[in-house]
């Protein structure tokens, strides 16, 4: 058996498409909302399979990595995240790259020598490494109107994995993989007038305009802390409005806190632009929180935590 195992962001989708547009196999597909990441777990691994996993921390994911080695499987895994101690074991093939300025779809873009190298701008641009994307495109010598398109293209994949559960997405994950996948290039999916580009476009700018009419609930030098309601399009909304707030004041941390139902926050932590480092440390001194040193989020922060979680951030930074 083959499993394609990817986070549901457009780092993960994107990183995987470019895998399978050079090497098509059929594969069974293991994703979700961009917090499902204990991915690995969902895969009963024997021996002679093939575990292909990207854009997930092998840290969160080791004990059931070390099941799958030692059961037989072969593991192709690529990231950016947290990682933990990496495995020495022949079946293991890892390519882990911890810098702040690169994610998996950058770390697949190098193993392929850039064959498709337009997608892994766009997952760049997705994934709010915007100078980085915006280097590699002048590079590649796009214009600025291409720049803008795969922008907004990376913007609007990435938008479609934030949710507490796949029902509060517009496209299923896997659905919206397999749809891209149809595409060599991230402009032949913007031309196509029937591609998921145009139904995440129109629905991306309702829940944008929902966020951007919410008033900040703490504001200083070092923190925006803004708190959205327990809806779905603001749990949709959540990733993308950081990132927005981030570019906008490239010398603040910024958190977006999305009400669970249970009255907790899901948090969305992005460091200042300008420092990208510590968002992971922070989110990870608090329970299910973890991430990167740019961007990091807690599943569940309790109300009382709140002034706790913006003592440390200000401390930090």
């Amino acid at each position: 058996m083959n499993y394609d195992i990817f986070n549901g962001d457009a780092d993960g989708i994107i990183a995987l498409l470019q895998l399978r547009l050079a090497t098509p196999q059929e594969s069974t597909l293991i994703t979700g909302v961009k917090r499902d990441i204990n991915l690995v777990t969902k895969v009963d691994a024997k021996a002679g399979d093939n575990l292909t996993v990207l854009d997930i921390s092998m840290e969160k994911n080791m004990v059931a990595l070390e099941l799958a080695l030692v059961s037989g499987a072969e593991v192709f895994y690529a990231d950016h995240h947290r990682a933990g101690d990496v495995p020495e074991h022949e079946n293991l093939s890892a390519h882990i790259d911890l810098d702040a300025n690169t994610c998996t779809a950058l770390i697949v873009d190098k193993l392929l020598n850039g064959q498709f190298h337009e997608w892994a701008i766009t997952a760049a641009y997705g994934d709010n490494l915007i100078a980085k994307a915006d280097e590699l495109a002048d590079t590649a010598g796009l214009s600025c109107e291409q720049k803008s398109q795969l922008k907004e293209l990376g913007t609007l994949i990435n938008y479609n994995g934030y949710g507490a559960k796949v029902d509060d997405l517009h496209f299923d994950p896997a659905v919206l993989y397999e749809a891209l996948l149809a595409y060599s290039s991230p402009f032949d999916v913007i031309a196509d007038k029937a591609s998921p580009f145009y139904q995440l476009q129109a629905a991306y700018q309702s829940d944008m305009d929902n966020a951007l009419a919410i008033e900040a609930q703490h504001k200083s030098e070092k923190l925006g802390l803004f708190e959205l309601p327990n809806e779905a399009w603001a749990r949709r909304i959540s990733g993308v409005y950081g990132n927005l707030l981030a570019n906008q004041n490239p010398d603040s941390a910024h958190a977006v806190l999305t009400q669970n139902a249970d009255g907790t926050y899901m948090v969305s932590l992005r460091a200042p632009l300008n420092n990208k480092q510590g968002a992971g440390e922070i989110c990870s001194l608090f329970a299910t929180g973890g991430g990167r040193e740019a961007a990091a989020g807690i599943n569940a922060l309790p109300k009382e935590k709140i002034a706790e979680f913006i003592q440390v951030v200000e401390g930090k930074y």
